[in-house]
């Protein structure tokens, strides 16, 4: 669509207060990578995943604003034919969806299918009423808040999000999209429609407030978006549909935890009647409301796994559980019942480690092996198999000392199982997977190909990155296999020499001194053989980070320069 049909949008757009379509929006999907392709991809295709489960969630036509995103994201990933059929069937089922139309249009432009593409134009521009009497405005307005709410409703699913400030922009561009929405559809909104709104804007509010909280001075900014996010939530409290109902009470009862982090109790609590409500009466009023209903029980599990509150979370599984206990039809609550034994664990070995805690319960890794085969068994992904591995893992270790394997059976299967995690989609692309998979290799003393893992999982880190386990994983892999390397540990100071230089170019500041300051002092004997290796061989770049981590610089060129001498 070279000609004509290119001019015609142009010339649509130049007259519109908003545009229709999801292709325009200034997204980071809408622009070129700003790291390698690879992770563009990989961070696409999470998202196309995260918004396949949230379809199941959403009803009325916000399912919309999820089936348009999943067309849009299938096309960045070169899924013409999904992302034709995902637009064509919505425009088929809502044949007033502005978005639907326009981003059809789109993407029979780039097939080359002038026709279609122009077809789509003429359909945008008429249910956009630019050439209607006054009679279709109203009907054009609220088709209008409906494209300006799926727009808003994209922004927080953009990709390369990492940084704050980044999150918080689209955020707050959801927020104005949505607040637009609102003021373009006003009372042609239907009630249900407008709350579904509300939550959404609610949910945002309660974002945003975990961003500028560790901020110096926030108190303003989070009293600011308190009482607009609580406000907003206590519309939603009004919804006639359970789903919502449930999940504002859970959020009303985070909110009013929040209050106490406040020097002052925000207006909005007793604007909104609250005043005398606690978390807990709010969250037990949402687990009532849902309590014979299997989905939304794991909606709320799901939310109070992730807020950190994880008996509250097994209580609501097991009562899913009661609900409906079949894992063909209920594997959720069976997942999130062994993330949450998984976790403990986990909290308990790292208490264990400080010194704080007695030895770990296994019995919790007993049960979420028993919940993850439920799983398995009627429903195997990506996700299931790395969690069995990671399960799998801590039965082979020492319950005090990671480092030593006390289970090679149990390591087995955890590679085993990381095997079959490789073999789904994105699983090469995951570094949690290649760290695992290493660690196993180190514990059966295949210090190279646990390198090599190390290695692949560093690849896989984002540019500016701030998580350097990879790295520290990767440095002593390589250590142990100079330790162990014989007359001739060339290979391993190679390796060593590349991959520090790779990580600095990878991690932020001083991340790559913090690991190496690490590595010295929990092997300062096996560092120091190390440096003078490093020494004879005249490879002192090396040497001069290693000293570094230890003493300032003008100290380290001196320590340097009478090392070498002696060599």
């Amino acid at each position: 669509m070279e000609g004509g049909s290119t001019e015609d949008i142009e010339a649509l757009m130049a007259d519109m207060d908003y545009i229709p379509g999801h292709f325009h929006l200034d997204l980071n999907l809408n622009c070129d990578p700003e790291g390698p392709v690879e992770l563009r991809s990989r961070d696409t295709r999470l998202k196309l995943q995260s918004l396949r489960a949230e379809l199941e969630a959403e009803v009325g036509y916000m399912q919309y604003a999820v089936r348009n995103l999943l067309g849009f994201l299938a096309f960045h990933l070169d899924q013409m034919e999904t992302a034709e059929e995902t637009f064509r069937s919505i425009c088929k089922e809502d044949p007033g969806n502005l978005n639907a139309w326009a981003n059809l249009g789109y993407v029979y432009d780039k097939l080359g299918r002038e026709i279609d593409a122009g077809e789509c134009v003429e359909k945008v521009s008429q249910l956009m009423g630019l050439e209607a009497g006054e009679d279709f405005q109203a009907e054009s307005r609220l088709l209008a808040a409906r494209c300006l709410a799926e727009h808003a409703y994209a922004h927080p699913y953009d990709v390369e999000l990492e940084r704050e400030e980044d999150l918080r922009e689209r955020l707050t561009v959801a927020l104005t999209l949505y607040n637009r929405a609102l003021d373009y559809g006003g009372e042609l909104i239907q009630e249900e429609e407008k709350r579904s709104w509300y939550f959404k804007m609610a949910t945002i509010y309660i974002r945003l407030d975990d961003i500028v909280k560790t901020k110096v001075e926030s108190e303003y900014s989070r009293l600011s978006h308190y009482n607009k996010g609580l406000r907003f939530l206590s519309e939603a409290l009004k919804s006639e549909k359970t789903q919502l109902k449930a999940l504002a009470w859970c959020y009303v009862g985070i909110m009013l935890e929040r209050k106490e982090e406040l020097s002052t109790v925000p207006m909005s609590v007793h604007d909104c009647g609250l005043s005398g409500s606690d978390p807990l009466t709010c969250y037990g009023t949402a687990i009532k409301l849902a309590s014979d209903d299997a989905f939304i029980l794991n909606l709320l599990a799901k939310l109070f796994f992730l807020l950190g509150k994880h008996e509250m979370a097994t209580g609501i599984c097991n009562m899913a559980l009661n609900v409906l206990p079949d894992p063909e039809l209920n594997w959720q609550a069976y997942c999130t019942r062994a993330k949450i034994n998984m976790m403990a664990y986990v909290r308990e070995l790292e208490r264990a480690k400080q010194g704080h805690g007695g030895i770990p319960d296994r019995h919790k890794l007993t049960e979420a092996r028993k919940d993850l085969d439920r799983v398995l068994a009627v429903c195997p992904c990506l996700r299931t198999h790395l969690e069995m591995a990671q399960v799998h893992y801590y039965m082979g270790v020492d319950a005090l000392q990671e480092s030593l394997l006390v289970d090679e059976g149990a390591v087995n299967s955890a590679l085993v199982s990381l095997s079959q995690a490789l073999q789904c989609e994105l699983g090469d692309s995951l570094p949690d997977l290649h760290v695992l998979r290493g660690r196993c290799l180190l514990l059966k003393a295949e210090e190279q190909n646990a390198a090599d893992c190390f290695k692949r999982a560093l690849e896989l880190e984002r540019p500016g990155s701030t998580d350097t386990t990879a790295l520290r994983c990767l440095l002593e892999a390589l250590l142990a296999l100079f330790t162990q390397g014989g007359p001739d540990p060339s290979s391993a100071i190679t390796q060593l020499e590349e991959w520090v230089h790779r990580a600095e170019a990878r991690y932020p500041g001083d991340a790559v001194q913090a690991e190496l300051r690490s590595l010295y002092r929990a092997h300062t004997d096996e560092v120091t053989e190390l440096s003078k290796a490093l020494i004879r061989t005249g490879r002192l770049d090396l040497v001069r980070r290693l000293l570094e981590t230890v003493q300032p610089r003008q100290l380290a060129k001196k320590r340097l320069a009478r090392s070498f001498s002696l060599a």
